[in-house]
């Protein structure tokens, strides 16, 4: 089942010309997923009844909920758990700055890469997170503070290098001129080195910041703190970021 919030406009434009509908359909079902995000059919005001009642039947849209909110009382930072539809749990951060409100999202439910010193891979990865999952931590921290984001660092649960292919399509969804507009110089995109990842998320071209997990000067240091380093040395790692 097509997983609506996760299309680009115009593969939205398939469904609305699959459906018998006039292009301009999709942009506006575009809007409401993404420049005005709503969380149900019925919200999308300016969609015909039928349309709606079509695309709820047939492309139920995905959902997360706040699970729940720890507030920081001395600098307003906010930590989420995030609900999924299947029962698992995610974790988001709010953080307020001079220069803006930025967001720490994950990218996976759980992780393989086995870093000694995280909780997210006690029990292993369990599943990638989609376009949609990922756009709506920012959508529902946007709603829960009422104010925008204007800086996401994908840095959560998860190894975003490790979901590469869904994180490429929410960085083109997030920055998007016609929904979320934001730009891609505001987005940080964390590693603990998977190299070729690096180099394949080079070939995008995107002016995203890279961001290095290190934690340790030397191999036989970050081999004993994370496993990755036992398939790829530093100098393999910092050759990848330098091409970056």
């Amino acid at each position: 089942m097509k997983d609506l919030r996760s299309l680009t406009r115009e593969e939205l434009a398939g469904i609305m010309k699959e459906n018998g509908e006039p292009a301009f359909r999709a942009d506006q079902l575009f809007s409401w997923l993404h420049a005005h995000p709503v969380f149900t059919y019925g919200e999308m005001t300016n969609l015909p009844e039928k349309l709606r009642e079509k695309l709820s039947a047939s492309f139920p849209l995905t959902g997360l909920r706040k699970a729940e909110m720890l507030l920081s009382p001395s600098d307003g930072t906010r930590k989420y758990l995030f609900l999924l539809d299947d029962g698992n749990i995610i974790e988001s951060v709010f953080m307020k700055y001079r220069h803006g409100n930025s967001a720490c999202i994950s990218t996976q439910v759980g992780c393989r890469m086995g870093c000694r010193f995280c909780a997210s891979t006690i029990d292993g990865m369990i599943r990638n997170l989609t376009p949609s999952e990922m756009l709506l931590q920012i959508y529902r921290i946007e709603e829960d503070t009422g104010e925008k984001i204007s800086n996401i660092v994908l840095m959560g649960s998860g190894e975003p290098m490790d979901n590469l292919e869904n994180v490429v399509r929410f960085i083109e969804l997030i920055s998007d001129t016609r929904g979320r507009n934001l730009s891609k110089r505001n987005l940080t995109v964390s590693t603990c080195g998977l190299v070729p990842e690096i180099y394949r998320f080079a070939e995008f071209d995107f002016p995203v910041t890279l961001a290095l997990s290190l934690h340790a000067p030397d191999d036989e240091t970050r081999k004993r703190l994370m496993p990755i380093a036992n398939a790829y040395s530093l100098s393999e790692v910092l050759s990848a970021c330098d091409a970056y």
